[in-house]
């Protein structure tokens, strides 16, 4: 599955080598430590010569500490950013310079199902993958994450977290988010099959708006969206709650494991996007959602008052 160069109009190996490997340590007290762990392993690329690597941002929220290893094995530190809870995207500037490629930013949007793309890791062809986009549709995460239209590719990179997807023009057009088995819903997607591997990737084109605000200020310059701290899933034509954040709002309404919502300020829900979707929509953080609650056979409304989750997390350090 490894790439090879003739099968590229691109030099592959000179593409490979913006790809870095990233590892951070986040303390035992973080937020996220319980769910996402203290050591964090995977990749970032390289898009800017004065050393801005973009990753996929649970690798590296709440990081104290961030390593960056290139190509010719030469480690060096980095700090954190910023992190885009809407894309999931996050960036690290290296603290020293880089003498490595850069790859550029190319469009999303104008792939296709079918495209031929490298999903590459940090070690060049011997840890990348040659794939092909088997899908691009909505993405709905558990922990109250929905993207609108993802990127699917097969066969899957086996250590895929800020994986760069390339494009056949040498240019980044997505990252690396997850490894899925599922069945892919497009009707083009005949290539992949129930139960096989795949990877997540997300779009560059995410990106684009928010680079500024992430190299400036760390976050998106906008309102950040209503939080519920659960985590949910779809059992049939209904939504399950299967955990909750510790310390959210959920948690502190009472809402509990088991608990299937049916309905969001009156609406009914039927899926993990139309539940989020509803959510977002009742205004900015801080607002009272209200939600109907169906608990072992009872029917209840409950109001929970949202938070901004950005405040339950460590901020950067710089060392």
């Amino acid at each position: 599955m490894q790439p090879k160069p003739e099968d590229y109009d691109y030099e592959l190996d000179q593409a490979l080598s913006a790809v870095v490997g990233l590892r951070a340590l986040v303390p035992p007290d973080a937020f996220t430590a319980e769910i996402l762990g203290t050591e964090r392993v995977g990749h970032g690329v390289l898009i800017r010569q004065d050393g801005i690597v973009l990753t996929i941002g649970y690798l590296i929220t709440e990081a104290e500490t961030v390593w960056l290893s290139l190509s010719g094995g030469h480690t060096l530190p980095g700090h954190v950013l910023g992190y885009d809870q809407e894309s999931g995207l996050g960036l690290v500037q290296a603290l020293a310079h880089i003498d490595a490629p850069v790859l550029a930013l190319g469009r999303s949007s104008s792939t296709e199902i079918g495209m031929r793309v490298v999903v590459g890791g940090a070690g060049g062809r011997k840890r990348s993958v040659a794939a092909r986009i088997v899908a691009k549709q909505e993405f709905s995460g558990y922990w109250e994450y929905v993207l609108d239209e993802a990127i699917f590719t097969a066969p899957a990179h086996p250590f895929w977290g800020g994986t760069a997807m390339i494009g056949p023009a040498g240019d980044l057009l997505g990252i690396g988010s997850l490894q899925i088995q599922q069945a892919i819903s497009s009707p083009r997607a005949k290539t992949i099959q129930k139960g096989d591997d795949a990877n997540m990737i997300v779009p560059i084109d995410l990106l684009k708006p928010i680079l500024h605000d992430l190299t400036t200020i760390g976050r998106p310059n906008r309102p950040a969206r209503p939080w519920l701290g659960l985590y949910a899933t779809e059992i049939g034509d209904s939504v399950a709650v299967i955990g909750l954040a510790n310390r959210g709002p959920a948690q502190k309404a009472d809402l509990r494991a088991g608990d299937i919502v049916l309905a969001v300020a009156g609406v009914k829900v039927t899926d993990l996007a139309g539940l989020f979707r509803r959510v977002w929509a009742q205004g900015e953080a801080g607002v009272a959602v209200p939600l109907t609650i169906n608990r072992e056979g009872r029917t209840f409304d409950i109001s929970i008052r949202s938070a901004d989750r950005r405040r339950l997390l460590k901020g950067p350090v710089l060392h």
